[in-house]
This record gives C-alpha cells, sequence and structure tokens, in this order.
C-alpha cells in the first residue's frame, strides 16, 4: 500500500485508493485534458472533484500540491525511481504520461518535438485568449462598457481557430493519422469556444471545414467522452 501522508492535499481529499494516480481536478477545458488522457491510457487512478467555486484550490492543503492554486493536479504513487511524484500544469501532465506510458507522443525525434510545440501552442495561446474571450463575452466582462477588451480576444480567437483549420487540412488529427497529445490539449478548448461560452458566430465557427470535423472525431472516442464528465462535479 501506498503512502500518500506526506502530501498534504490528502488528508483534505482523503485517497480511498493510494496506489492508484490521485487527480484533482474539475471537467473544464484544462481540467479534462488529464481525465481524456488518463481515460485514454487505462492508468488506474482516483478522482477528486475541486470545487473551484468555492476556492477550494486557495486551501492549505491544495496549495501544498500547487502553489499556483490551479487545476488540475496529480500525485503518481509510482513516479521516477518508484517514488510518489506530485504534478501541477495541465501541459506538463499530458506530457509526463504520455513518457510513462509510451503513448501518443511519437517516438521519432522530429515528430516527438513537433506534437510538443502544438502542446505548447494550446498552453500559450489557445487556452488564454479563448478564456479571456469567454470571460468578456459570457461571464461578467460582458457587463464592461468598453468593449475593446472584447473585440481584442474575440479577434485573436478568430485567428487561432483559422491556424487551427490550416494546421489540419489534410490531417485526420493535429500530428496527421495519429491522435495525440496535441489533440488532447486542444479538444476542451475548442469544444468550449463553440459550445459553453457560445461564441461559434463570433469567431465564425461554421465557415470552418477542418476544424469541426477534427472534433467530431475526437469526440467520438469512448475515453473522451468519459474524461470530459471526471470528476462529477460537486
Amino acid at each position: 500500500m501506498s503512502d500518500l501522508s506526506a502530501f498534504a492535499v490528502t488528508r483534505r481529499w482523503p485517497a480511498a485508493h493510494p496506489d492508484r494516480i490521485q487527480l484533482y481536478s474539475l471537467p473544464t477545458p484544462n481540467g479534462v485534458k488529464v481525465s481524456i488522457m488518463l481515460e485514454e491510457t487505462g492508468l488506474p487512478y482516483e478522482p477528486h472533484a475541486i470545487n473551484i467555486g468555492q476556492n477550494e484550490t486557495w486551501t492549505p492543503e491544495f496549495l501544498a500540491l500547487n502553489p499556483n492554486g490551479k487545476i488540475p493536479a496529480i500525485i503518481d504513487p509510482e513516479g521516477p525511481g518508484g517514488q510518489p511524484l506530485a504534478l501541477f500544469e495541465s501541459g506538463a501532465i499530458l506530457l509526463y504520461l504520455a513518457e510513462k506510458t509510451g503513448r501518443f507522443l511519437p517516438a521519432d525525434p522530429v515528430a516527438r518535438i513537433e506534437t510538443i510545440q502544438w502542446v505548447f501552442f494550446q498552453m500559450a495561446a489557445v487556452g488564454p485568449m479563448f478564456g479571456q474571450l469567454g470571460f468578456f463575452f459570457k461571464f461578467a466582462g460582458r457587463e464592461y462598457e468598453d468593449k475593446r477588451p472584447l473585440e481584442r480576444y474575440r479577434a485573436e480567437a478568430h485567428r487561432l481557430i483559422r491556424v487551427l483549420e490550416t494546421r489540419l487540412a489534410g490531417r485526420r488529427f493535429i500530428m496527421g493519422d495519429d491522435y495525440t497529445i496535441a489533440d488532447i490539449a486542444l479538444i476542451g478548448w475548442v469544444r468550449n469556444l463553440v459550445g459553453f461560452y457560445g461564441a461559434g458566430d463570433l469567431v465564425a465557427y461554421h465557415d470552418l471545414k477542418e476544424v469541426p470535423a477534427w472534433l467530431e472525431r475526437c469526440l467520438a472516442r469512448p475515453a473522451v467522452q468519459r474524461g470530459l464528465e471526471i470528476p462529477a462535479r460537486p
């Protein structure tokens, strides 16, 4: 039996199965990257729902796991050298799980770094820009009289979704025929843009051909369907 008692987060969210990867998350666009990856790889894990609406990421126990106070985060009881490993940042977790399992990250050095490049594209551009568009279009930001911030993020989201459209021309997935962590990183954000945020018309999503077809292929995967609902919202 693995001993995770050294991790303060397990005192607030006890591990019923400490021999499994512990996932601390919520089904947000960032959170589902990791739950989808865990479902795709088949690694045993135990999900814990972190209620961001009640600021649970800012509790001392969670901050001891991720000092940046964001989901998702994991503890792997069987990390490198057989020692427990705590990890935060969704992109880093995707890379770690891909390397741990040898799946969804090409072995070829050129294809590998190109895949990582597209993960970074999501982390640095798509996530922040789509998220800001959501704030200024759907949430409290929509009440601002000054519409310049909304227009700024609308224009950038419009541009970024077309970067993906160009990339996917002639490809089933970001890296061609192979589904990788680059796709997993992007699924939740594109889905949220046109679904939860309801910003499809703002970015002329329906003028696109490749991105909608790609999203449909990704959403048809059983592991994606499961991962999008994990952990169940409190």
